[in-house]
């Protein structure tokens, strides 16, 4: 057996293993792998802590769970503040997340993601309306999500969709589509465009 179908099969032991922490394990190594091998991306480090808070959401709890959720939550909130990156523990990603550049990210606690897709800053993943928590957004495979981009609601954006910077979205967004805003409108001129003048006109 060469060295490329036993590393194969250890990792196919790992996903495929009924246990939690050889799960956890492979889908850190390979969020590890999406985030060009580079361990303190603030990108990885907040994908592994959501990682690790969603394993202990569904493990039945006992005074080992109260301890591992209370460091849990002290990376959470480290996360949160120091990267600016809000990711709950009750979302559900996909594999092989790519958060590209931190600050400003805020994902909703009821957000759903395929694989494969792409977050970059300041992208906001939240309610259509203050005080309610409403279902969440609900993302397909290889999705591309602009810097600056508002998604609102419980929407549905399909595979092989790209949201555009700044872009808001509050509908449902087919496969395949792309989603922009409108190119910036010049409304008003410098006088020394208008009348032809400027530095060198004046002499």
């Amino acid at each position: 057996m060469d060295r490329c179908s036993c590393k194969a099969r250890i990792a196919r032991v790992f996903r495929e293993s009924e246990s939690p922490f050889l799960r956890l394990c492979y889908q850190i190594r390979e969020d590890l792998s999406c985030h060009y091998s580079e361990w303190d991306r603030p990108g990885f480090r907040a994908l592994a802590v959501h990682r690790f808070g969603a394993m202990l959401k569904d493990r039945k709890r006992g005074v080992l769970w109260w301890w591992l959720s209370l460091l849990y939550r002290f990376m959470f909130r480290y996360i949160r503040n120091h990267y600016g990156i809000e990711l709950p523990e009750t979302a559900i990603v996909g594999r092989r997340l790519l958060i590209g550049h931190q600050h400003g990210i805020v994902i909703h606690p009821k957000a759903e993601f395929g694989d494969d897709c792409i977050i970059v800053q300041n992208v906001t993943i939240g309610n259509a309306a203050v005080g309610r928590i409403n279902s969440g957004a609900k993302f397909g495979h290889r999705v591309e999500i602009g810097t600056g981009a508002v998604i609102l609601g419980g929407v549905t954006i399909g595979d092989d969709v790209r949201i555009g910077p700044n872009a808001v979205v509050m509908t449902d967004v087919p496969a395949g589509a792309t989603v922009f805003v409108e190119p910036p409108r010049m409304i008003q001129m410098r006088k020394s465009q208008v009348d032809g003048t400027g530095s060198q006109g004046a002499k």
